[in-house]
């Protein structure tokens, strides 16, 4: 990728992190020295995560303690579900405080919060003036919680996921994702929602606005699902790395990967291999 000083930029990678750089923040083997030799032969790591619950900094700073630093390469589902929202659009949330960070930011109101400790009768004079809910994953998730959007989408308002992953990986294995959690409020309330992250649209729009270019042809995800990681590589243009490290579904044969790999300490064995071969 040559620039108009003659230098060669390397192409990024874009990493997942769950099942990708940890597991509940517990790294996975070989994947700090990962992205510090990558980043020490000139990629741009940037991490890609369809977690919408914890904050930017928040992510940030976990990185920081298992010893990699990350401020402002953090590109999360909530900022991707913000970039749909307008400036003034007044939003209820299903999710956590990364949700209702992304929406301030983008200069939209959040009305109200589906775990909020606000009564029924003050709720439901506030729902009527709702325009978008937006579900992430909440552990916090009740039927409460459930009624209160259901409310809200048959008044109108529309439905934005920010990301649909049925389950999530821990070390002791999957539990229920984003995607469980938001299937709730689509079948409750009778709608189709959008998504926001990965593989869709918002989440390539939000990690091109970050790297400030246009051409991933000679970049990497590396992710360790095909249905969203692989699908999101090919929305962006950039090659395939499937990780056995997280999820490890059976592939839907969605996206055949361009190379699969135990861990994304092989990916960069790959990747920095063929830089010096080539």
């Amino acid at each position: 990728m040559p620039t108009s000083v003659g230098r060669t930029v390397k192409a990024p990678i874009l990493c997942d992190l769950d099942g990708v750089v940890w597991l509940l923040h517990q790294p996975i083997a070989g994947s700090v020295e990962a992205v510090a030799r990558l980043r020490a032969a000139g990629h741009r790591v940037l991490f890609v995560t369809n977690n919408s619950s914890a904050t930017v900094s928040t992510q940030e700073n976990a990185l920081q303690k298992i010893g990699i630093p990350a401020t402002g390469d953090v590109c999360t589902s909530a900022q991707a579900a913000a970039l749909l929202l307008a400036p003034g659009e007044r939003v209820l949330v299903a999710g956590g405080p990364g949700i209702v960070e992304a929406i301030e930011q983008r200069g939209a109101v959040v009305v109200a919060r589906t775990d909020s400790d606000m009564s029924n009768a003050e709720f439901s004079a506030c729902a009527t003036d709702i325009d978008t809910v937006v579900v992430g994953y909440h552990a916090s998730f009740d039927y409460r919680g459930l009624t209160r959007a259901t409310t809200a989408i048959l008044a109108g308002a529309r439905l934005i996921g920010t990301n649909d992953d049925p389950t999530y990986p821990t070390p002791a294995g999957l539990i229920p994702g984003g995607g469980s959690i938001l299937a709730a409020f689509a079948t409750a309330g009778g709608v189709a929602p959008t998504i926001a992250g990965k593989p869709c649209a918002a989440m390539g729009q939000l990690v091109l606005n970050r790297l400030a270019i246009n051409d991933l042809s000679g970049a990497w995800m590396a992710g360790d699902r095909d249905s969203t990681d692989g699908a999101f590589a090919r929305l962006v243009g950039a090659k395939f790395g499937l990780m056995l490290s997280g999820v490890n579904e059976p592939s839907n044969n969605q996206v055949a990967p361009d190379g699969v790999f135990d861990n994304l300490a092989a990916l960069a064995d790959h990747v920095l291999s063929a830089a010096a071969g080539a």
